[in-house]
């Protein structure tokens, strides 16, 4: 079993893709997502109180 030496390179976590960076930071995104999940919790509540 090898060993890494602590603070070296691999052993930070990996840099976010641009992808990732741009569904962090849009902000139509963002709202789009905030969404779809309102929409989801709604529709989890509406079935719940039959």
């Amino acid at each position: 079993m090898s060993h890494q030496a602590p603070y070296s390179t691999p052993s930070y976590a990996p840099e976010p893709t641009g992808l990732t960076r741009w569904m962090r930071t849009s902000l139509p995104w963002q709202c789009f997502r905030f969404l779809a999940i309102n929409v989801k919790m709604l529709k989890l509540m509406a079935s719940s109180h039959h």
